[in-house]
């Protein structure tokens, strides 16, 4: 974790001491499985890693928000009190995006000095931009006196992204960073955001997330795209299937009855979400019963449906996930986050370990790196 400390002193050096000051952290995610049904109302189980930004805030006695990136070594600026034309590409509008939206949603969210770092690797999947999110939102609230009111932060946190960086991403980053819990999944339902705690128990086991360094930019990416599409297929489908308002209200069943009405591309896009929906239902049971088997056997399912039908994968993640599934001692690998580059997960039995990283490594280079995570606690004032 990034050393609260040591954004304290990087406070001090931009905003002149640190006196009156409060500290916050929202952590990273990884996806277990359930890739791309968030928007599509479904079912996904993320966990919240101990990877996170680390906000030092103080509060100020007019409408102006600064904010420093250590990690960047910039400084932004902007006054709630005055709109301006949204410049895309600025890493501020994750900032200035969930301060406006807070403040929309009805927080009381005044001037700030904000000085913040993070160890969540940047466009890896792992949801670096919902962690400065959730991080900065936690500041915003707790500086007003304000209690955290998760769900509405998560919220805020998310149509901020979409109003200020145009990726139209699902609640699930933001509802990871907002609601993680310590050694335990979220099976979160996407519709009604009612989640159950499931266990994650490592005791046998190391979660390890290998980085292919390739970066993504949802914004730019096919992600839109994706959501666009699945967006026609329902379309289509609600015309035979009266009532349904997503692709998470279509059973496979359903699904190829009227096949022949969708064109292909959009039928393997539907067909990616619903049985992606049914994996991982399954998979959070098969996660609680401790069957790693079936576990195993749904991520590769996963990532089979990501390569093919969805269409998401890279090159470099299928090298990871092919390797994967030749090393003892695996249960289950599968690319996670929005794809087109970014990181792969697997469940490793902890004596193999070494080896998986060994392995890993030797068939796609010694620069790849390899992070082992635990399930870990959501947005929080940490001093």
């Amino acid at each position: 974790m990034v050393a609260p400390n040591n954004v304290r002193s990087e406070f001090t050096q931009c905003f002149g001491d640190d006196s009156d000051v409060r500290v916050f952290c929202a952590p990273g995610r990884v996806n277990l499985i359930g890739e791309h049904t968030d928007y599509n109302d479904g079912f996904v189980l993320p966990i919240a890693i101990d990877r996170n930004t680390v906000v030092v805030a103080r509060a100020r006695n007019d409408s102006i928000i600064r904010v420093y990136s250590v990690n960047r070594k910039q400084e932004g600026t902007f006054d709630l009190d005055h709109a301006t034309p949204i410049q895309k590409g600025q890493w501020t509008n994750y900032v200035e995006g969930t301060a406006r939206l807070l403040r929309q949603k009805g927080f009381r969210i005044g001037g700030t000095d904000i000085v913040l770092e993070s160890d969540v690797p940047v466009g890896a999947g792992l949801s670096s931009s919902a962690s400065l999110e959730m991080a900065v939102a936690a500041a915003l609230v707790r500086l007003g006196d304000q209690p955290f009111d998760r769900e509405r932060m998560a919220l805020a946190c998310q149509e901020g992204e979409h109003e200020y960086t145009g990726a139209m991403i699902g609640i699930m980053d933001q509802f990871a960073a907002a609601f993680g819990e310590e050694g335990h999944a979220l099976l979160l339902d996407c519709r009604s955001l009612e989640f159950i705690a499931i266990p994650v128990l490592l005791e046998h086991h190391a979660l390890l997330v290998c980085d292919t360094g390739v970066k993504h930019d949802l914004a730019a990416s096919a992600y839109n795209d994706r959501r666009r599409e699945c967006a026609e297929a329902v379309e289509i489908l609600e015309k035979f299937i009266p009532g349904i308002r997503a692709l998470r209200d279509v059973s496979e069943s359903k699904l190829n009855a009227y096949a022949t009405e969708l064109p292909e591309v959009l039928y393997r896009r539907a067909h990616h979400v619903i049985t992606e929906n049914a994996r991982t239902l399954a998979a959070a049971e098969a996660l609680q019963e401790r069957q790693y088997t079936v576990l195993a056997e749904l991520m590769y399912a996963s990532h089979e449906s990501l390569r093919k039908d969805y269409e998401v994968s890279s090159p470099e993640l299928d090298l990871l996930v092919d390797t994967a599934r030749t090393i003892p001692g695996v249960a289950g690998s599968r690319m996670t986050g929005g794809g087109f580059g970014g990181c792969t997960v697997s469940f490793v039995e902890q004596d193999r370990a070494e080896e998986f990283m060994f392995r890993m490594r030797e068939a796609y280079g010694t620069e790849l790196k390899v992070y082992t995570v635990r399930a870990s606690p959501g947005a929080e004032e940490i001093c």
